[in-house]
């Protein structure tokens, strides 16, 4: 009986040895050698996996790096939540420069507030901006607008975005937001923009997303683009307007923000962030008449 265990013993020892001896071999065989700048890289990254760089987390982001520098350029490499501190760090890491990029904010590109786009209907399901879209226009007339269930919000992972009673649209912390572009993916209607964010925070935008014809857009939303053209018209010279499918765009790399267009639009539906109040033009007063003269005719003798 001690015979039978021990050889039992022995023949496990044996299979358990050759199956290490065999997972050596093919280990060695087999090895993944990863570059270590890949880690240097990775280890300098904020590790919040947004996706926000286009890459499947931070440490495919860092192995993108390692192989745009073997090419010589780490142009198109950006992460947007550590900004370009972050990417200088990288850049020394690897031996190389990087250019300075334009800080980026995520805009909400609708106004349809409570006052501007009345509810039609009530929605009865799942809160989701998703499963509305999927289901019918929501409860407005719009079928561009925002549908207000806060998607977007739910995936902001640094607590940039929060609904707002007062208008039912979400609203930008500009503090916060690093523009990942977490909340631009969430929106099934495309209406958040992940634009400049411009000298001193300062830009002007657009907030209406509607592309149908002005008499129904203007039913729908009091403050949606009509396509008129109006600010077309107004900013020939730097061509940073465009109007296309009813509804007009300003190019944030062409616009000077001389704000005129904003002026020009009989809607409101342009609006520029971060400006200074406007001083109230000062009438000019009027100038004086000339005073008249009392010409006493003489009575004829």
């Amino acid at each position: 009986m001690v015979n039978v265990i021990l050889i039992a013993v022995c023949v496990l020892g044996l299979i358990g040895l050759a199956s290490a001896l065999i997972l050596h071999l093919v280990s060695h065989k087999f090895a993944v050698h990863e570059d270590p700048r890949i880690g240097k890289v990775g280890a300098v990254l904020p590790q919040a996996n947004c996706g926000g760089c286009g890459y499947p987390g931070c440490s495919g982001f860092a192995a993108a790096c390692v192989k745009a520098a073997d090419g010589g350029s780490l142009e198109g490499k950006f992460c947007p939540v550590g900004g370009q501190p972050v990417m200088e760090q990288v850049a020394e890491i690897l031996g190389m420069s990087v250019a300075a990029s334009a800080p980026k904010v995520a805009v909400v590109r609708c106004n349809g507030t409570c006052e501007n786009r009345p509810r039609l209907a009530q929605f009865i399901g799942a809160q989701s901006c998703r499963v509305q879209q999927m289901t019918g226009m929501g409860e407005t007339g719009c079928g561009y607008g925002c549908l207000g269930c806060g998607d977007c919000v739910s995936k902001c992972q640094f607590d940039a975005l929060h609904m707002t009673l007062e208008t039912g649209l979400p609203e930008v912390d500009e503090e916060k937001c690093t523009a990942c572009g977490a909340c631009a993916k969430a929106c099934p209607r495309s209406i958040i923009e992940i634009r400049l964010k411009g000298p001193k925070g300062r830009r002007v935008v657009v907030l209406c997303s509607n592309k149908d014809k002005g008499a129904i857009a203007n039913k729908v939303c009091k403050a949606s683009c009509i396509g008129c053209g109006k600010c077309v018209k107004t900013c020939e010279k730097f061509e940073a307007i465009t109007l296309e499918n009813n509804l007009a765009y300003i190019d944030a790399e062409k616009c000077k923000m001389c704000r005129k267009c904003e002026e020009a639009c009989p809607k409101g539906a342009i609006h520029g962030f971060n400006f200074p109040p406007r001083k109230p033009k000062v009438e000019e007063p009027a100038a004086p008449s000339a005073p008249t003269q009392n010409v006493e005719l003489s009575k004829a003798e």
